[in-house]
């Protein structure tokens, strides 16, 4: 069995493999000042819940976008799994021709994510990540990672509204029935959710008329992408774990 790790901005998402079957994910909130020990402990903690055998883990693969947690999840692996964590980054087989002006720039999560959505999917294809930041990302029928596009996420749209306007209040994210809204709360639902979804479909429809490649597939993934997925006219696929697989398939190439 191997160990996935996705570092997010808000999230960390971990997952548990058995051959190319996910028995198990879990997802912690990311904190910067979390020890190598206490991520040991934790992630320990939930493999006994899960009735796991740490002892069977015989890879740990990690990609993240918080350079602070690298050295403490690395350490965690090696001290608590004596494994040497296979980290998303340079020198990395992934099979993907990166076409930006500094490879170096693209995020690993979108990297991870177009090595999942090809080896899956197959291409073209956009990704559209509902994280922290929403990420596009186009990737085309040769494989080419193109480029994209990077939006404020939705939680952060919503902590923003809360926080500059005096009288509104901190909401749930939760679809409404009607677009127009009877009270402050149910507006700023219909607001958030289908104000986004209008940005997914507009980007989306600009994205394929740029790679002029037909009609791209559109896989979501992300925290909270089962709920504006499903109201766009975009998005073919809905996948929560696509991030995980791109790493157990990450595995594979360089386990090779």
């Amino acid at each position: 069995m191997i160990l996935v790790i996705d570092v997010g901005n808000s999230n960390i998402v971990l997952g548990v493999y058995n051959g190319k079957k996910l028995v198990v994910n879990w997802r912690i909130s990311t904190n910067r000042e979390t020890t190598a020990d206490e991520y040991g402990i934790l992630i320990r903690d939930l493999f006994n819940y899960a009735r796991i055998n740490s002892h069977e883990i015989k890879a740990i693969v990690i990609s993240s976008v918080v350079p602070p947690l690298m050295s403490a999840l690395s350490k965690m692996a090696n001290k608590y799994f004596n494994i040497e964590p296979l980290i998303v980054g340079p020198g990395i087989k992934t099979g993907i021709s990166i076409k930006y002006e500094d490879p170096r720039e693209v995020g690993a999560d979108r990297i991870v994510n177009a090595v999942a959505v090809l080896n899956l999917y197959g291409g073209p294809a956009i990704v559209v990540d509902f994280g922290t930041a929403i990420t596009f990302c186009a990737i085309s029928g040769k494989g080419e990672y193109l480029g994209g596009a990077i939006t404020p996420g939705v939680g952060i749209a919503t902590e923003a509204l809360f926080q500059r306007a005096a009288k509104l209040p901190r909401i749930d994210l939760v679809k409404p029935k009607n677009v127009i809204g009877k009270n402050t709360v149910v507006s700023m639902q219909a607001g958030i959710i289908y104000g986004y979804v209008g940005l997914v479909d507009e980007i989306v429809n600009r994205m394929k008329v740029e790679m002029g490649e037909g009609d791209p597939l559109v896989i979501a993934t992300g925290g909270i992408a089962e709920l504006i997925g499903p109201e766009t006219q975009t998005i073919n696929i809905i996948n929560p774990f696509l991030t995980l697989e791109g790493l157990r398939i990450i595995y594979e190439l360089n386990h090779k």
